[in-house]
């Protein structure tokens, strides 16, 4: 089944919806397999990882209301490098496979745009994750360098992450 933005609406994450947000981002994160945080990272410190005061957060939800993803949007660095943008995406483990990270991301591409970002750069997509790879390069993303053995997977050691790279 394949997703399109029909399929959920998103919107900006507000402060009611962070109970919701955590049970996308939380088995994500105690997995290990994708998020450069500690298995065991408290609800706060997830929090304060996934929301800052200078970016956008975003959920999408599908027509029951249930979350489907969510997503963040940040400068990548400040100063002279803040026209590009960093984010991070989460799919729900029951919406996974279904296009629903492409559609984020060309979603987060627009809303980007609109808040003025020239690129948009991911730092650490392991290499592992295929269909993360797959579905940012969907979406125009390209993988402009590896660096290896940057993560450390829980099942496979230490594997490579990319950076990669898209013009806005």
């Amino acid at each position: 089944m394949s997703a399109s933005m029909t399929d959920m609406d998103i919107c900006e994450q507000g402060e009611p919806d962070w109970l919701d947000v955590w049970r996308v981002l939380e088995p994500a994160f105690r997995a290990g397999e994708s998020y450069p945080l500690p298995r065991d990272v408290s609800e706060e410190d997830a929090k304060r990882y996934w929301i800052k005061t200078d970016g956008f957060n975003a959920v999408a939800r599908d027509h029951n209301g249930a979350v489907l993803g969510v997503y963040y949007l940040r400068p990548d660095q400040g100063g002279p490098g803040d026209h590009i943008c960093n984010a991070g995406y989460v799919i729900a483990e029951a919406a996974r496979g279904r296009g629903l990270a492409t559609a984020l991301c060309l979603q987060s591409q627009d809303q980007a745009r609109a808040m003025g970002f020239r690129g948009m750069k991911f730092n650490l997509v392991v290499s592992t994750n295929e269909a993360a790879v797959k579905a940012w390069k969907k979406a125009g993303m390209e993988i402009i360098g590896t660096v290896p053995g940057a993560f450390c997977h829980p099942a496979r050691g230490f594997v490579d992450a990319y950076i990669m790279f898209r013009a806005l």
